[in-house]
Formats: structure tokens, sequence, C-alpha cells
């Protein structure tokens, strides 16, 4: 059953990948692939947001799992970095790589903090079990 929902999950965010890197990237003409940096942030965000929530194993395995997991994408960034460097652009992959590792770190933590102060834990987990 888990699986199934990593699978629904992921039938969501991949095509939701795709769309909203083709509608950022469309609407920059920089050889920075910010399509792919919006889709890590959101999906750092997200996963952020579920982190701090009580959620139960299936909803983390649908949403977590499936969903973030297909939506973010780290092989693309890779391979974007590696395109980048390979054809002579050293700044913009260094920009690249800091930039998706600050906003996806940055992203995931204002998620969870954002959660947990308006679930009334003033941004921190709850130590009651």
């Amino acid at each position: 059953m888990t699986a199934l929902l990593v699978a629904v999950g992921a039938a969501v965010g991949a095509p939701l990948r795709y769309l909203l890197d083709r509608v950022v990237q469309a609407r920059h003409g920089s050889a920075l692939p910010w399509g792919t940096w919006c889709v890590n942030t959101l999906g750092c965000l997200l996963i952020g947001v579920l982190t701090a929530l009580p959620l139960p194993a299936a909803a983390v395995a649908l949403l977590g799992t499936g969903l973030c997991g297909a939506l973010t994408t780290y092989s693309t960034f890779g391979y974007e970095t590696l395109r980048l460097l390979r054809g002579g652009a050293r700044w913009h992959a260094l920009l690249n790589a800091g930039a998706n590792l600050a906003a996806g770190l940055g992203a995931a933590f204002v998620g969870m903090t954002v959660t947990y102060w308006l679930l009334g834990q003033g941004g921190q987990p709850s130590t009651t079990g």
C-alpha cells in the first residue's frame, strides 16, 4: 500500500515539476536554470511544512516521498551545473550550486519553523508524544 501511495504522489509531482520548470524557464533568457531552482526550492519548502505537521505515515509517503520526491530534482540540478561547467560558465555553475543549496535549506527551515509557529509550538517541534 505504501508503494502505491508513493507512486500516486510521484504521478502528480513529476508532471508538476516539468510544467513549473517550463513556465519559469520560458520567462528567463539566462544561462542559469531558474526553473530547476524554483521547483527544488518549492519542494524543500513543502517538505519543511510536512515535516512539522503531525501526519500519519501514509500521508508522509504520499506527500513527502511521492510528491516532493518527484517534484524536486537533484539529478537535473547536477546535470545543469555540470553543463554550465563544461560550457565554460564556471561562475554560473558555482552560483547555481550555491543558490540551490542555500535556497533549499533555507526554504525547508522556513517551512518547518513557520508551520511550528502556526501550530502554536513557537517554532519548535512538540516534545510531548
